[in-house]
């Protein structure tokens, strides 16, 4: 008899507490709810940012196959060439990025 009552407390005690906690589903009032839209713009690259390290090494070939060319013609041009891409490559992908500071541009 002990046990039959507590249980029908137990219940009664839950099913009290939730009627309190859950919402009437027949409200007189009418709620209004508002969806805000946000946008996010993507910072659009320039071919320069995305292709930077490549033009670099680029343009330093350029500029040693020039030197090359123009002091021993087209063997100096080949060997200028082969040297400023070497350079260039030390410089964009060793040397260049060791004292960057990394700020993020939002």
């Amino acid at each position: 008899m002990k046990r039959v009552l507590s249980i029908l407390l137990m219940t009664l005690l839950v099913v009290g507490t939730l009627a309190f906690a859950l919402e009437p589903t027949a409200s007189a009032q009418t709620t209004v709810t508002r969806t805000t839209v946000v946008r996010h713009r993507r910072h659009r690259r320039t071919f320069w940012q995305k292709h930077r390290d490549k033009l670099t090494v680029a343009g330093s070939t350029l500029g040693g196959a020039a030197i090359g060319g123009i002091a021993a013609g087209k063997k100096g041009a080949a060997i200028g060439s082969l040297a400023g891409a070497g350079g260039g490559a030390l410089y964009t992908y060793k040397i260049r990025k060791r004292h960057r500071r990394h700020y993020r541009r939002y």
